[in-house]
């Protein structure tokens, strides 16, 4: 990998295997990293640094002013040990749980959410509806740290597409969620999912990389 001989694909989801992940058990699903922060523009260059996400940073201290609101919260935790308290964290969310899974899966595994959540689907206004907003959410959002899942570096995007049409009921804003929206820089789903795999092949995630790696599967868990 170091020598460019694996890709960063091939080499994310051999640490994923090594580490106990698997496509066979929804807590603990291959994770892979938000590796775009751009997802408003018409064009999309993988030249501009600016475009990407800081890989060394875990997505919960992406947002500074965020990241500030994280820190007062465990500052005013109880910090006296006593057996049977909760100890104070930082987050209180992991950036790879089943609810996250099937968030992102719905379209594609609906029966999977329907027994997670008894029989129904959870509420359109929580539901994946939008990359942007997604993105939206693990910046600003106080409960929400996720990180992505290998089907958005892959080539299938029935998880993106609304195909076997599920009522998955209308927002507040009056919409009603369907196909997932993409980002203006891409003309589709194939088109998205290219792109998205190419940013992941990119010098500029290749530089970084293995600082996110480090925060996932190494020493600075």
């Amino acid at each position: 990998w170091q020598r460019g001989s694996l890709t960063n694909f091939d080499y994310l989801m051999y640490l994923n295997f090594a580490a106990g992940r698997s496509f066979n058990d929804l807590a603990q699903w291959p994770v892979f990293p938000w590796v775009l922060r751009n997802y408003v523009s018409a064009t999309l260059d993988l030249n501009d640094p600016n475009n990407f996400r800081d890989l060394s940073k875990p997505v919960g201290a992406l947002n500074p002013t965020r990241l500030e609101e994280f820190r007062k919260r465990f500052r005013d935790m109880p910090h006296d040990s006593f057996e049977g308290s909760v100890p104070p964290f930082l987050y209180g969310t992991h950036y790879s749980t089943p609810g996250y899974v099937m968030y992102w899966l719905v379209r594609a595994a609906p029966s999977h959410m329907l027994r997670l959540q008894n029989g129904r689907f959870d509420a359109p206004d929580r539901l994946f509806a939008s990359v942007q907003e997604a993105w939206e959410g693990v910046l600003h959002s106080t409960t929400d740290v996720k990180e992505l899942i290998p089907e958005f570096f892959m080539p299938g995007w029935d998880f993106l597409v609304n195909h076997r049409r599920l009522p998955l009921g209308v927002r507040q804003n009056g919409r009603s969620v369907d196909d997932v929206e993409l980002p203006p820089w891409a003309t589709g789903p194939r088109d998205f999912l290219a792109k998205h795999r190419a940013a992941l092949e990119s010098p500029a995630v290749s530089r970084q990389l293995h600082a996110w790696i480090d925060l996932i599967f190494g020493y600075k868990q």
